[in-house]
């Protein structure tokens, strides 16, 4: 606790002006959310399970949504001025909305062992890798140079 917070009433409201802050938030998020929802559910009809039950859908919208996610975030934090809404909008509740790693979860319990091994493995390799193709080329694209370690700048 810091000292400014230590004579500070915990039990008091906020002022209306916060609470109308974190509304904006809260509403960019659900609205995000939910449009991101729509497309997952639009990539799942577009790439079905097929008679070998594997849930390519899942697969598809989790990996373009890691790719995504790498990209956004270095156009959020490192190119583009900073904006309130973005990173909650698109971030949190679009990619949050359209990818779906719980779904993982369920499906990886109604596959067969060696089946659902693959796909957890899959999922995890598929998506860091995508993250990091994103992140990649959204700095080649910006023409943002890769952070070096405080160890490489050191030398």
């Amino acid at each position: 606790m810091t000292p400014s917070e230590a004579g500070r009433d915990v039990f008091r409201t906020r002022p209306a002006r916060a609470r109308w802050r974190t509304f904006g938030v809260l509403s960019a998020i659900a609205v995000g959310g939910g449009l991101g929802s729509i497309a997952r559910y639009l990539v799942g009809s577009a790439v079905p399970a097929g008679t070998s039950g594997f849930p390519w859908g899942t697969l598809v919208a989790n990996v373009t949504g890691c790719f995504a996610l790498g990209a956004l975030m270095v156009f959020v934090l490192q190119v583009w001025p900073p904006r309130r809404y973005v990173r909650p909008f698109l971030g949190v509740g679009f990619l949050g909305g359209y990818t779906t790693f719980s779904t993982v979860t369920v499906e990886i319990t109604r596959l067969p062992a060696p089946t659902a091994a693959a796909y957890a493995t899959a999922s995890l390799a598929a998506g860091l890798t995508a993250v990091w193709c994103g992140m990649a080329i959204a700095r080649l694209a910006a023409r943002v140079p890769a952070r070096r370690s405080a160890r490489e700048e050191a030398r």
